[in-house]
């Protein structure tokens, strides 16, 4: 005898997907208040002032106006390795100088020689980047990149044991309130068969070349191009640590916090307060995680930060919102059994 017949499956099934859409229409209408909701600060008073790594650059100087107008004793950033960084993003007018190894260019012949940037921008259209490759200080060829990434190559006659330097010169930096243009370069390869990566063997000139603001291209992580920045910015080394998360490309923000519950576990001082600098509405999930991971006796609060950005379309914020909801849910689901394993 059948217990179930076609029909009240097709009810229970239609009653299901009623209400879930009934649950995105909802979130739909209401996205304002969820964003804000998500986007809440809620400080406490803390030692411990977090940064995390991913965040853009244009916020740390507000990171550090927060870190100076309280009794905080250190900034830690946190961050693991991420897939983003194999592109040395540029994001203001400058140059990216690029100093290969002698063992790599040994050859003395004049030849023709057919050298490439891997590059693109963040946006196309009217934000694609314009930029310049001099050799030797000596203007090779212009580009312009979209938001594809392509080598942009140029035929160059000499002897590679000659060439001192290679750089790309970035020189139309914009921001409206549609976009911000960002030139990304990966590498040079010379012949298709030499490739000079950016990391360890570049340095990056905001503004003028040769001046006083020079970041130099050593780092593998987040937390550590982070912690840069903020010496870049004015503070002193002995205030900040990075702390790097081990590698992962799901559930980042655990793998940093249990690196931060790590080093915290170590750190001599006391400590009764952190606050986490996030961004916007995933400020939510960071403070949710945190609170998991930390032992309870810490006061743990977050401050949220959001950049000034192109206006998002109702719907393209309403994606935003509902992945953030859908990960916020994961996260309350898996924070607990990890919590008590470490």
């Amino acid at each position: 005898m059948k217990i179930f017949g076609k029909k009240p499956l097709f009810i229970i099934l239609l009653l299901l997907l009623s209400f879930a859409g009934s649950v995105i229409f909802y979130i739909y209408l209401m996205q304002d208040k969820i964003s804000k909701n998500l986007s809440r600060t809620n400080k406490v008073k803390a030692e411990v002032l977090i940064f995390e790594g991913w965040l853009p650059q244009s916020l740390i100087d507000k990171a550090i106006e927060e870190f100076r107008s309280d009794s905080y004793k250190i900034i830690v950033t946190t961050g693991i390795k991420s897939e983003e960084l194999d592109f040395c993003k540029i994001p203001m007018n400058g140059y990216l100088i690029f100093y290969p190894e002698a063992s790599l260019l040994k050859n003395e012949k004049e030849y023709t020689h057919k050298i490439s940037i891997t590059a693109h921008s963040e946006m196309g259209g009217k934000y694609s980047s314009h930029f310049s490759l001099f050799i030797n200080d000596s203007l090779s060829a212009e580009f312009v990149a979209d938001d594809q990434v392509r080598e942009f190559s140029v035929q160059w006659t000499g002897a590679l044991s000659s060439v001192d330097s290679l750089m790309v010169h970035f020189d139309d930096d914009y921001l409206d309130e549609g976009g911000d243009k960002n030139l990304y370069v990966k590498e040079i390869t010379i012949n298709n068969l030499i490739t000079i990566p950016y990391k360890y063997n570049s340095v990056y000139d905001i503004g003028k070349l040769g001046g006083t603001n020079r970041i130099r291209n050593n780092y593998d992580y987040e937390s550590e191009l982070a912690r840069i920045h903020f010496i870049f910015s004015g503070i002193d080394s002995s205030e900040i640590v990075a702390v790097t998360g081990n590698n992962s490309r799901i559930n980042r923000t655990i793998k940093s916090a249990l690196a931060f519950k790590r080093w915290l576990d170590t750190y001599e001082e006391k400590v009764g307060g952190i606050n986490i600098i996030s961004g916007g509405i995933h400020s939510r999930r960071t403070l949710v995680t945190y609170k998991n991971i930390l032992d309870t006796s810490y006061e743990v609060g977050v401050i949220s930060l959001t950049e000034p950005t192109k206006t998002m379309k109702k719907r393209d914020k309403f994606k935003e919102i509902f992945t953030e909801l859908i990960n916020l849910l994961y996260y309350q689901i898996i924070l607990p059994p990890i919590s008590i394993s470490n």
